[in-house]
């Protein structure tokens, strides 16, 4: 009988973010019959959480801040126990880190894997905390069996940092073309909920609000559009982007966008959203591979990203790539794809979500997890434990 590998994934958290939804793809589509998936949240639940758990994947949550701490890796190294996992899967610095520690912590033999996030152009851009791990992550590096990164650039930049060069794999982020698809009745549903006219433009923009994603940008790009655009519309999604939030508030009045703007929030129905939009966009300065604009291809909407990260590369030469950090050349290619006749507009989102088909469909993803997971494995129970005094 065939063994079945226990894998554990410890994360930072699970509320909606790049990360936490790969995890929430690769678990739901792993073959169950040779893995055997838990996932370790350091801080709270969220909705990716609940969602886990309605997959029945066992999930312990730390609630990891301040003077908790101890307790909380006192409980994360008794899971650890309890799990006996074959294999640790780190996802993001933090995830990373604690997935090393705990092992050497709790003296329990199995293989590492760290699974890195996201490009770094200036690490302080980072928070100073996450500047500290990112720096003892590199010195680490050594140690783990394999190091995932899900973009060529963020590999290279990692590489400058001192991350150990030889452990490094690009597994890019999967999509689910079938749940992301084009829609009918999806454009009709939102102008409904916003209360627009038929004739309106519709441009998207998904993240949430972080100063390297640049809503600023986006924002000042709007404002150059819309002097020649006047049925655009730009439609806001992701964490804090919100009508309570007075930062971003204040940049749209100043530019006088308000009429202008829709701001959503986090939203869960993004299948039933994204094929609504006209175009969707990325104005990050820092970026790793963003989900949003995969997803957005898939469902055939013509995208404009800023050249950083993945971006470029998830576009290829069926959207427009723009410098980060320009509105102006921002504001053009939104208007270089508003200017093409619709049918010439569904024309291109046919053609890139063909390709998103062909090269990012979610199964070849987690096909290229499941095969490291395996030759990991198999290499780990032939060859004895690095210590921490081997390096």
């Amino acid at each position: 009988m065939k063994r079945k590998y226990k894998i554990l994934h410890v994360i930072t958290g699970l509320r909606v973010g790049g990360a936490e939804g790969m995890l929430l793809n690769l678990l739901r589509h792993m073959d169950d019959t040779q893995f055997s998936n838990s996932v370790i949240s350091l801080k709270e639940r969220g909705s990716i959480g609940y969602q886990l758990e309605r997959m029945n994947v066992p999930v312990f949550y730390l609630n990891m801040k301040g003077l908790s701490s101890a307790l909380a890796l006192w409980r994360l190294g008794r899971t650890i126990l309890s799990i006996q996992p074959d294999l640790i899967q780190g996802w993001m610095y933090h995830g990373n880190l604690y997935s090393l520690v705990m092992k050497v912590v709790t003296n329990h033999r199995c293989a590492v894997v760290w699974n890195i996030r996201r490009s770094v152009y200036d690490l302080a851009h980072l928070k100073l905390s996450t500047q500290i791990v990112v720096r003892i992550c590199a010195a680490l590096s050594y140690l783990p069996e394999r190091i995932i990164y899900n973009a060529k650039v963020a590999e290279n930049q990692h590489n400058l940092l001192g991350f150990r060069s030889t452990s490094g794999i690009i597994i890019p982020n999967g999509f689910n073309a079938e749940l992301f698809q084009p829609s009918p009745i999806a454009r009709e549903k939102l102008l409904l909920e916003l209360e627009l006219r038929p004739e309106s433009q519709l441009i998207g923009n998904i993240d949430r609000f972080q100063p390297e994603k640049d809503h600023t940008n986006f924002l000042e790009a709007a404002a150059i559009l819309t002097k020649s655009y006047p049925r655009a519309h730009f439609i806001m999604m992701g964490k804090d982007i919100a009508y309570e939030n007075d930062k971003l508030m204040k940049i749209i009045s100043k530019l006088k966008l308000r009429p202008k703007v829709y701001l959503l929030g986090e939203r869960a129905d993004l299948p039933g959203l994204l094929p609504a939009l006209d175009l969707v966009t990325s104005s990050s300065f820092s970026e790793g591979f963003p989900n949003v604009i995969g997803e957005a291809i898939s469902c055939g909407v013509p995208c404009v990203v800023t050249d950083v990260g993945a971006s470029s590369e998830l576009v290829d030469r069926l959207g427009v790539v723009v410098p980060p950090r320009d509105a102006k050349a921002l504001a053009s290619a939104m208007a270089q794809l508003l200017d093409l006749v619709p049918s010439k507009r569904q024309e291109l989102g046919a053609a890139a979500r063909k390709r998103i088909q062909d090269h990012y469909q979610i199964k070849q993803i987690v096909g290229a997890y499941e095969s490291l997971y395996l030759g990991v494995l198999d290499s780990f129970e032939e060859v004895p434990i690095v210590s921490l005094e081997g390096k």
